[in-house]
């Protein structure tokens, strides 16, 4: 078998221009056993032609070993071997020169045509020589056999080397050809198990942002309302013992609220990782990494998450909360697909506790529409109030993670998002969702 292109380059091993010594020492050998052969019937040409014996000798040898060239120039080889035809030698020079022009890559009509030309000179000569035999009283065979003797042995020389030269030459190829595609395969395959690697990390990316969204709405919301609460508390825990009471009351249920949902998000959490632990370790075919994306993004959603028919006690929640809020909902209730649902909740919440962390006390509206094939929601509060006030002591830091949440959220369901300032000096969040989901990649 041989390389093609840069393998074979790297596969020569052997001197000038043979691949390998093997191949070398083959050429040589047969370039010997050719020189012997010629050169013995050198001397039957001398002698015919009229020259000294170590002349013929010379030629044959010289004619012979041109087999050390065949793989180089496999024509010139043919070309020797017909222009000695007359001098009766060279038939192994003949066999082997046409056998390796045949399995070479040169055209199949060079091939055709220079053994096209040695057949003919090999019949003629054949023919040429049973005459003089005849002619000189010591014939071999019948004159009537001088023809078909002539055309057989032409065909015997010519013919087997040729078929086995071209069968050799067309498998040679088609071994190169499959060795090609299998390269090729391999080089496909470890094309596709990189970009099946990267969806994977691509897929666990996106699942770490998914759960650190879904903590930060969470506790968020929750423990801001309970610091809210807690400034309240100390504020009045003198004044107002009974509200004291009250807002230690409304802490504690915050407090339990949040474990019970981080509780949930890690139940989920740590039931996929049994699930895994499970099953047995079995390699997976490259498609099944988007169906385990997708199935990442939505496990949590298939939960009991929170939904519009919620809004009212989160609205609740803030104005016990001292978060003077107004509600007002355009349109038809109705159902949604859980995604929706879900995402337009966390916007209002996320808002919310936007409000609290950096407008407290702030008059805050809040107003949801259902229209056609959409669900739209605003968030929008006034100006908070001087500083110094009550409603300021909470102190409530910031994670500046909020907006950029509320943003993916929405536009991973293919709606629209928009937050900045007002001319009144508040702040207002729009969120526009399609009624059923749509999920971009």
């Amino acid at each position: 078998m041989t390389t093609t292109g840069d393998d074979r380059t790297t596969a020569m091993t052997g001197p000038w221009w043979w691949e390998r010594w093997r191949g070398a020492a083959l050429d040589v050998g047969l370039a010997a056993l050719s020189a012997a052969e010629c050169g013995a019937e050198g001397v039957s040409f001398a002698r015919d032609s009229g020259l000294p014996a170590p002349v013929g000798i010379g030629f044959g040898v010289l004619a012979g070993a041109a087999l050390l060239i065949r793989r180089r120039w496999p024509v010139a080889v043919v070309l020797i071997s017909i222009a000695i035809t007359p001098a009766q030698m060279g038939v192994l020079l003949t066999v082997v020169g046409l056998y390796t022009l045949a399995a070479s890559e040169l055209p199949r009509r060079i091939t055709g045509a220079l053994a096209g030309m040695s057949m003919a000179g090999t019949l003629i000569v054949v023919m040429v020589r049973a005459n003089q035999d005849m002619a000189e009283g010591s014939p071999t065979i019948g004159s009537e056999f001088i023809p078909f003797f002539a055309v057989t042995a032409a065909i015997g020389v010519t013919a087997p080397p040729v078929l086995l030269g071209l069968y050799v030459g067309a498998r040679r190829r088609l071994v190169e050809g499959m060795r090609e595609r299998a390269d090729s395969l391999e080089r496909e395959l470890q094309l596709l198990a990189e970009r099946a690697e990267e969806r994977a990390e691509w897929a666990r990316n996106e699942e770490r942002t998914r759960i650190a969204r879904e903590m930060h709405d969470v506790v968020a919301h929750r423990v801001s309302l309970m610091v809210v609460h807690a400034a309240a508390l100390q504020a009045v825990a003198r004044k107002d013992p009974e509200k004291a009471v009250r807002n230690a009351a409304l802490v504690g249920d915050m407090g339990r609220q949040a474990l019970t949902e981080l509780r949930e998000m890690l139940g989920v959490l740590r039931a996929g990782d049994g699930a895994k632990k499970e099953r047995p370790a079995e390699p997976l075919p490259l498609a099944a990494v988007g169906f385990a994306a997708a199935a990442a993004a939505s496990r949590m959603v298939d939960e009991d998450g929170p939904c519009l028919a919620e809004l009212d006690e989160l609205v609740g929640q803030s104005r016990a909360a001292g978060m003077a809020v107004d509600l007002s909902v355009q349109g038809e209730p109705r159902d949604c697909s859980a995604e929706v649902e879900q995402t337009a909740y966390r916007v209002v919440q996320e808002a919310l506790t936007n409000v609290h962390k950096h407008a407290a006390g702030a008059k805050t509206y809040v107003r949801l529409a259902y229209r056609g094939a959409e669900i739209a929601m605003q968030v929008e509060n006034e100006p908070p109030p001087e500083a110094g006030s009550d409603a300021q002591d909470a102190r409530l830091p910031s994670g500046g993670n909020g907006l950029v949440g509320m943003k993916e959220r929405v536009t991973g369901l293919g709606g629209v998002f928009v937050s900045g300032p007002t001319d009144g000096g508040g702040f207002r969040v729009s969120a526009v969702l399609p009624a059923a989901a749509v999920a971009l990649g």
